[in-house]
């Protein structure tokens, strides 16, 4: 996702913008040719007319149903001022529907376990190709050559590279259409497939013909790519690719399709993608393949980047060091994921061997992820204008569909499925633990209203007798009402060590649902002594708050509403600026107090979780040597039964 360009510059529809389009959004979905044919035609019990017409019927009218209706046609709809995605739709639905956050968590992590599994079998699928000239080439090592050196690119940065993306997958794609053609003349017989009528008679008539779909399935899991990308490609440039790639891929389907019905008696132990190349094209359609392989993986690395970034900002995810490689718009880098799914992938391609292996942990992961998608998209569709009747008509089509796609791949759950979902589990762990960790903390936290301290502030700011701790005192406040402030502030504030200074600031950050937001509202609470600001930023603005709390300090001195002057006389005489401290407050929990067995464990975990999490002064880009760092105990109340007593010799 990443690897894209200034998402304003491929906005409008443009040659340009389309090209880039391509080498963004269809990776994963791009690159099914290379494995789903191949996996219908060895399910199956006999090649025959109604496995192959059955098989590219159901792969037809399930792009149809499942990637263009449902997906380009209306979740596309369903943008946050511009973006799409899982997150983008929970922020959309946050404040109306808080059980949708399960949802969500459920959602985005199968579909970061999709991230694992795909970079494997695409690059798994493209290299397995060069058997068919030489039976001995070492297709693990290369594969994981391969994909050690694509996830070691990762902290530079793909601006480069990424250029050529669209121009290659533009290649690949007309590269699908040829083929494709080039035996659908042959055979055009294979055409009845368009009719539905085929789809159904396979799933009725054919042995285990239901077990099949999740073999079929595998030819839409890129279909959530194309709500992800919206924002970095636009719905336009999206809806009008779609036609051509839609095409270009049901021509390779129909011509592979075409060639399994010429051959029936190989067609099942032969990978049909490369069957259809012509012996001279062989070398130059394998180096294509894997090139484009290599993008998708690429595609899929960077949106599970994008995913945990957009995570963090929402407080679904710990907050993890999040770089930024390049000055591209939406590139981010996150060393920890990166590291985790070069094992991960490296894993996948060890431990199933081959493609063909790897198909049956393929699919269970995203089929939950689009049903997620199905029931936020439930409740978004009333708040959009569509008529209730359409809103059932909808979920009760796709639950359904994708029930019976489900049904199908968990037949495949002991022989690989079980990798995804256990890995799924494992993301969903994380982000349950960490979110509903701070929500147990933040139900501990106590709010006072700063009208009560006006006089202990101007007191203690006058005091004398107390040394200044710091000119300046910054403190992150998660009070959204401009007047108040939590308790624990004013514990530190005046309670645990009196701090003095000549001006407090209380800085708030509001997680806006939109993804650009960047704002911010200054509340002179007592003017020089107290001030509040609120920073409203988006789920896709970076958290530097030492640097924008310095865009705002610059902006009240140029306004004439703070002085940089230092209160002591020996500094302003060689104009030397008055200081600025933060002070960090940990909230922690006192041995003295217990929580409820299933809120203990969850505090267990998250604090598990934050031990491998970026701190709250890495995670608001701090400047650590301008940190004060303090414990505050959080307490809980707690009733006694017995109180000691006084006892005598």
């Amino acid at each position: 996702m990443s690897n894209s360009v200034q998402s304003s510059s491929i906005q409008k529809i443009t040659i340009s913008g389309l090209i880039v389009t391509l080498g963004i959004v269809y990776g994963d979905i791009g690159t099914s040719p290379l494995y789903v044919l191949k996996a219908i035609l060895a399910g199956g019990k006999e090649i025959n007319d109604l496995l192959v017409l059955g098989g590219i019927s159901c792969i037809f009218w399930t792009l149809t149903l499942q990637t263009t209706v449902k997906y380009v046609i209306i979740t596309l709809r369903a943008d946050n001022h511009g973006e799409g995605g899982i997150f983008a739709l929970f922020a959309l639905l946050k404040k109306k529907y808080p059980i949708i956050i399960i949802l969500t968590m459920i959602g985005g992590s199968t579909l970061l376990a999709d991230g694992v599994i795909t970079p494997a079998i695409t690059v798994t699928s493209a290299i397995e190709g060069l058997k068919i000239n030489n039976p001995n080439v070492p297709v693990i090592p290369v594969v994981l050559i391969i994909i050690a050196v694509l996830f070691s690119i990762q902290r530079f940065g793909t601006n480069v590279i990424g250029k050529f993306f669209g121009p290659i997958m533009l290649i690949w794609f007309v590269m699908l259409g040829v083929l494709g053609i080039s035996q659908i003349v042959t055979m055009p017989h294979v055409l009845l497939a368009i009719n539905p009528m085929y789809a159904i008679k396979l799933l009725i008539e054919y042995p285990s013909g239901i077990l099949l779909l999740g073999a079929v399935f595998l030819a839409t899991t890129g279909a959530e790519a194309l709500y992800s990308d919206m924002g970095h490609c636009g719905i336009k440039n999206i809806r009008l690719t779609w036609i051509f790639v839609k095409t270009m891929l049901v021509l390779t389907y129909f011509g592979q399709g075409a060639w399994a019905l010429s051959n029936p008696d190989i067609a099942g132990n032969v990978n049909p993608f490369y069957a259809i190349m012509p012996d001279w094209f062989l070398v130059p359609g394998i180096m294509i393949a894997t090139a484009a392989a290599i993008i998708a993986s690429q595609a899929l690395i960077s949106g599970s980047f994008t995913l945990v970034s957009e995570a963090i900002s929402l407080n679904i995810w710990p907050q993890f060091k999040v770089s930024y490689p390049s000055t591209i718009k939406g590139q981010v880098y996150i060393p920890l994921v990166n590291f985790f799914l070069w094992i991960a992938c490296s894993f996948v391609v060890i431990f199933f061997e081959s493609s063909s292996h790897m198909e049956a942990a393929y699919g269970l992961s995203i089929t939950i992820t689009m049903i997620m998608t199905t029931l936020l998209l439930s409740q978004w569709l009333p708040s959009s204008g569509y008529k209730n009747i359409f809103r059932i008509l909808f979920v009760c089509t796709y639950l359904g569909i994708e029930g019976i796609f489900l049904m199908a791949n968990l037949n495949k759950f002991l022989h690989g499925g079980w990798f995804t979902i256990l890995l799924g589990l494992f993301f969903f762990t994380i982000m349950y633990g960490w979110y509903y960790g701070r929500k147990i903390k933040n139900r501990y936290i106590s709010f006072t209203n700063l009208e009560n301290y006006v006089n202990q502030f101007n007191d203690l700011k006058n005091d004398i007798s107390i040394p200044y701790l710091s000119v300046n005192l910054v403190y992150i406040s998660k009070a959204t009402e401009p007047m108040q402030v939590e308790s624990k502030i004013m514990y530190s504030i005046f309670h645990k060590h009196p701090k003095r200074a000549n001006t407090y600031f209380l800085l708030h950050i509001i997680n806006d649902g939109r993804p650009n937001t960047f704002e911010y509202q200054v509340h002179q609470i007592i003017p020089g002594t107290l001030i509040k600001i609120d920073f409203k930023l988006g789920y896709k603005i970076e958290r530097k708050i030492n640097l924008y709390f310095r865009q705002v300090i610059e902006d009240l001195v140029a306004q004439g509403d703070f002085s940089l002057q230092s209160p002591f006389e020996s500094m302003r005489k060689y104009n030397i600026s008055s200081n600025f401290l933060f002070v960090n407050l940990d909230r922690v929990l006192t041995v003295d107090y217990k929580l409820p067995k299933g809120e203990g464990f969850i505090m267990i975990l998250h604090n598990i979780i934050r031990n491998i999490s970026n701190t709250d002064v890495q995670a608001l880009g701090l400047d650590t040597s301008s940190v004060f760092e303090e414990k505050i105990p959080i307490l809980i109340p707690h009733h006694t039964t017995k109180r000691i007593r006084i006892y005598n010799d």
